[in-house]
């Protein structure tokens, strides 16, 4: 085993050192990204050009207390209350929908105000979401195995949450949601074939969607061709591209993109990777790229180091974590290099936004608090075998 694989100890916690290494370096490239897209716009807004890097510095800081307190809690106990925080989750969907709670920002309400800070509950739900069917999946893993009932019986709930946020509306993070939810029940074992059936009908819901509701034909068609509407529908992709455009191989430079002063909207949200694009090319591209591949693959590995160590649990929750970051990334890097129709995702520990940070430092967390377990777990059993050996 090399050094890199090798797992650290501090205290009595373990650590993977390529997981540390890999978020370390998203929280590190996505603040510096947030503060060069950002200084301009702070300035106009505030007259303090630095009003965004400290108020993104002020969620890491919120998101790593937030982590560490998830990193100390037992897995048993996310196990034993998931369903409660799902309901809670479906709670919070629909008070952010009354009138006077939920604060509205272009048309969607999707963020409640607690002391200040926006948190969008859409995040919230995708973390309990994926530890309430880690808790389904091992509690009726036969009946999913066996049974389209035991395959669809979770749907319903999930298809409650898919229209609340419709409501919002905030079609993408309903897509999000039922992407964990199938992916999880699909690595428990769900036969294929009703996975077929489920995918079909999920596809035809989601086109017609799209179909009866103006803004999201509008979106789709130009994403098809964005230079056709460039000033009006296809804005917004036409200059993402002109940034992967400008940015080359090396990118212009840290700071000197012109892309994000005031042409390129939500270049600090939403569009922070097309402002990677511009001022670090292609370099900067390839390696938010793969760190996000790295942090799949990690996620996966401890999955499949939980099951076999007869953690059916903690292997699942791994498993779902590492769906939602890669497939919420994928979406947001599709999205800005048009490959993808505009949709309001995150980029995951990157992108400017408390709500959104420390959720995501939270599901970290709870990826480091299965493999400390599963270490753990592994270390007790060699012991024990060790001593059925001397004896």
């Amino acid at each position: 085993m090399s050094i890199l694989t090798k797992k650290l100890k501090l205290g009595r916690f373990h650590y993977d050192p390529i997981l540390v290494l890999v978020c370390v370096s998203l929280l590190f490239i996505g603040y510096v990204m947030v503060a060069s897209s950002s200084l301009h716009l702070a300035t106009k807004i505030n007259e303090n050009s630095f009003y965004y890097p400290i108020r993104q510095l002020l969620h890491i800081g919120l998101g790593l207390l937030l982590g560490f307190c998830v990193a100390l809690t037992p897995i048993n106990i996310w196990q034993k209350y998931g369903q409660w925080l799902f309901i809670l989750g479906l709670v919070l969907l629909v008070i952010v929908l009354i009138p006077g709670l939920g604060v509205k920002v272009k048309g969607s309400t999707r963020w409640l105000s607690l002391g200040g800070m926006r948190i969008q509950v859409s995040e919230v739900v995708k973390y309990f979401a994926v530890i309430y069917m880690a808790g389904y999946v091992t509690r009726h893993q036969k009946s999913i195995r066996e049974s389209a009932f035991g395959l669809f019986k979770p749907l319903f709930l999930f298809l409650v949450t898919s229209l609340l946020l419709l409501l919002e509306p905030d079609f993408g993070s309903a897509v999000v949601i039922f992407i964990i939810a199938m992916g999880i029940m699909f690595l428990a074992g769900a036969r294929l074939s009703l996975f077929m059936i489920l995918l079909t009908f999920l596809g035809i819901l989601a086109t017609l969607l799209v179909y009866f509701e103006p803004y999201r034909m509008r979106r789709v068609t130009s994403f098809m061709n964005p230079w056709a509407d460039a000033k009006d529908s296809g804005y917004q992709l036409v200059h993402a591209l002109i940034s992967f455009g400008r940015g080359e191989w090396l990118g212009v430079g840290l700071g000197s993109g012109i892309q994000k002063l005031y042409y390129l909207p939500e270049a600090h949200t939403d569009f922070l990777f097309s402002v990677i694009a511009e001022e670090l090319g292609f370099l900067g591209v390839l390696t938010v790229i793969s760190l996000f591949s790295l942090l799949v693959w990690r996620a996966f590995i401890i999955g499949m180091a939980a099951e076999k160590a007869r953690e059916p649990f903690s292997a699942y929750i791994a498993y779902g974590l590492g769906i939602w970051f890669g497939f919420q990334s994928f979406v947001n890097m599709g999205v800005n290099m048009g490959i993808l129709p505009t949709k309001g995702l995150t980029l995951p520990l990157m992108s400017y936004g408390g709500g959104s940070m420390m959720i995501m430092c939270c599901a970290v967390a709870l990826l480091f608090r299965v493999h400390h377990e599963i270490t753990e777990i592994n270390a007790n059993r060699t012991k024990e075998k060790s001593k059925w050996v001397n004896v």
